[in-house]
């Protein structure tokens, strides 16, 4: 089946195709699907989100491309030339060694797999992935529509000040389910399907700090040696949750979306590879975070325009709030 306006499963619904994994939403949208809960992103939420434009005040969520350079994964800064032209009377830019995932950036469905079955979203092989000529699930496929509508921040970082001292963002942290509601409770945040989700822990204000004061951890480690981060607890719980809130997107300021190292049962592997729900980290939403503290405000009018590039895996997410 495919799905209609107002008929959304809820999570212990899921699936929908008697054959796809437990609580997957393979065939929610259609076989053939490439953009997941992106669907969610109806023309008439976008509509309803750019009534939350007040004061025409804009704030990217870019972090500079030149951090952190952790090495993790081995994803480094680009190699950036300034290619002169003409005797120079022109210049060109020339990266090398540029990873869309070494700084602020959308995973996207091809950058992981639903582990229970092996197979990516709406059940593609990493065949599939490897031969980027038919560009199932590329990246394009969310260049090309455009990303916009309602994003809503739940700054845990500035409630864990008062509500959880001994939180450290560098550290391994499981947010729960629990306190992401009482953030929300504190912001006064309602949410409303389609939302992306965007969950400030401090990593990227702590990481400037740090590094300012010769302070930074390692943070480099492979697939079996990954660094440690606090973020949200990848449970079934947590799942449930964010299922049933009907989010189109989440994104965190941290190097990772769950708390690192992983547990085996990854959030991964049920938002990417379950529901086609893109996965943001390392999104600096600390100016966002400052101004909305002040007024009170933390539902925006959200764009992203990721990078046109068929059968791309991630990109960065070229994303604004506007309020």
């Amino acid at each position: 089946m495919s799905c209609c306006k107002g008929s959304l499963p809820s999570y212990d619904q899921l699936p929908v195709d008697s054959t796809a994994p437990p609580h997957s939403a393979w065939g929610l949208w259609g076989k053939e699907d490439n953009l997941g809960t992106l669907n969610l992103l109806t023309p008439e939420k976008v509509e309803r989100a750019g009534k939350l434009i007040r004061r025409g005040e804009v704030y990217s969520l870019n972090w500079k491309l030149e951090c952190p350079d952790s090495g993790m994964l081995d994803r480094y800064e680009p190699k950036h030339s300034i290619k002169p032209l003409g005797g120079g009377i022109s210049f060109d830019d020339v990266y090398d060694n540029f990873n869309t995932q070494a700084s602020s950036q959308w995973d996207g469905l091809r950058h992981f797999c639903h582990i229970g079955s092996g197979k990516f979203y709406n059940n593609i092989s990493a065949s599939d992935i490897t031969d980027s000529s038919e560009g199932r699930l590329g990246i394009h496929h969310m260049a090309r529509r455009g990303i916009a509508g309602r994003a809503v921040l739940l700054d845990f970082g500035r409630w864990a000040v008062k509500n959880a001292p001994e939180f450290d963002p560098f550290k391994r942290h499981e947010i729960t389910v629990q306190q992401l509601e009482a953030v929300a409770a504190s912001q006064k945040v309602k949410f409303e399907e389609g939302d992306v989700l965007l969950i400030r822990t401090g990593w990227t204000a702590a990481y400037e700090v740090k590094k300012a004061n010769k302070g930074l951890p390692n943070l480099k480690g492979d697939v079996e040696n990954l660094p440690v981060c606090a973020g949200i607890k990848a449970c079934e719980e947590t799942f449930s949750w964010v299922w049933n809130n009907h989010f189109s997107a989440l994104a965190s300021d941290s190097i990772a979306l769950e708390a690192m190292p992983f547990d085996f049962e990854t959030s991964y592997s049920i938002f990417l590879g379950g529901w086609g729900m893109p996965i943001g980290e390392l999104f600096f939403l600390e100016a966002l975070a400052d101004d909305s503290a002040k007024d009170g405000v933390y539902e925006y009018f959200f764009t992203s325009a990721p990078l046109n590039k068929h059968g791309g895996v991630a990109t960065p997410p070229n994303a604004l709030c506007i309020k």
